[in-house]
């Protein structure tokens, strides 16, 4: 089990972007600027993510025969991704809308196209790419039942990091599987069932009291708390100047899975991560704003 650090099961969308002064209200109009068309969908963003950093990674995931397809799978390769994973065709590549306002926060809307489309059976047909992986990630873009069939097809010994967005209520099939759980405040939120009180370390109990092995939560600019049976701790992160929010849940996580699998503790690996996040949002863009390992060493 060592072809791969990092395999991601997971979705591979076409972002189109437009920045806004601000964003619309229910019923509003408002002019952006030109649309730009990027390469994104959480599953390929953390897998170029990944790959940047320097894992070898694969992904499981499907696109369309179409130019967003190819668009996908020309990034995908040349970030030094196997694509061998990735099947074509059933349906029109995903799309996700995406306005950003002058500060960097983002809003966007998904349409999942043939992200719907991968099958359990998808995945259970993969099983030598789950043998050859140390550590598998995967998120919620894709239906919850192929999600569960990644929990079943596990290789012995090998890790399961998922981050549920966007959000829904998990099966305890797959909530034991984490280690770990990466939620922000909204992930963990609609996780409970429940509103969250306190502090994020009270959220933190109530979420490994569901099942998980261990939970991240990441708080924007405070950084991340990490927690498992051991206990918690707080991560700092970074202070960068913000420019393009978009992708950085996805650089985080993928940069957290791959120093996993590499052995290292859970908060060691979340403090790299958040400097993998802080490079990420001083540039415009997912793909396209994600660091190497160089970068990441220079904050």
């Amino acid at each position: 089990m060592d072809q791969y650090d990092l395999l991601v099961v997971g979705s591979a969308n076409a972002d189109l972007v437009t920045v806004v002064e601000r964003r619309p209200g229910a019923g509003e109009t408002v002019l952006g600027s030109d649309l730009a068309v990027h390469p994104g969908g959480k599953g390929a963003n953390q897998a170029v993510a990944a790959a940047r950093l320097g894992a070898r990674t694969a992904l499981l995931a499907r696109v369309g025969e179409d130019g967003h397809g190819r668009l996908l799978l020309d990034s995908l390769g040349s970030a030094g991704v196997d694509v061998a994973g990735v099947l074509v065709g059933g349906a029109p590549t995903g799309v996700a809308l995406i306005t950003v306002d002058p500060s960097g926060d983002n809003s966007i809307v998904v349409s999942p196209g043939a992200n719907a489309r991968l099958t359990p059976g998808d995945v259970a047909a993969a099983g030598a790419l789950f043998r050859s992986s140390r550590v598998v990630s995967t998120q919620l873009e894709i239906p919850l039942d192929t999600v569960a069939e990644v929990v079943r097809s596990l290789a012995p010994g090998s890790r399961f990091v998922l981050n549920p967005s966007p959000p829904a209520p998990l099966p305890a099939e797959v909530l034991a599987a984490c280690d770990p759980l990466i939620v922000n405040e909204h992930e963990a939120r609609v996780v409970l069932g429940t509103a969250t009180h306190g502090e994020p370390e009270d959220w933190a109990r109530a979420l490994l009291a569901l099942g998980p092995r261990s939970v991240v939560i990441t708080l924007g600019a405070e950084g991340a708390l990490v927690a498992d049976g051991a206990g918690m701790c707080r991560v700092p992160s970074v202070k960068v100047e913000t420019v393009d929010t978009t992708g950085a849940g996805d650089a985080f996580t993928a940069a957290l899975a791959w120093r996993l699998g590499a052995g290292e503790p859970l908060a060691d690996a979340a403090s790299f991560a958040a400097r993998v996040g802080a490079a990420a949002v001083t540039r415009e863009g997912a793909q396209a704003s994600f660091p190497t390992a160089e970068e990441v060493a220079a904050l």
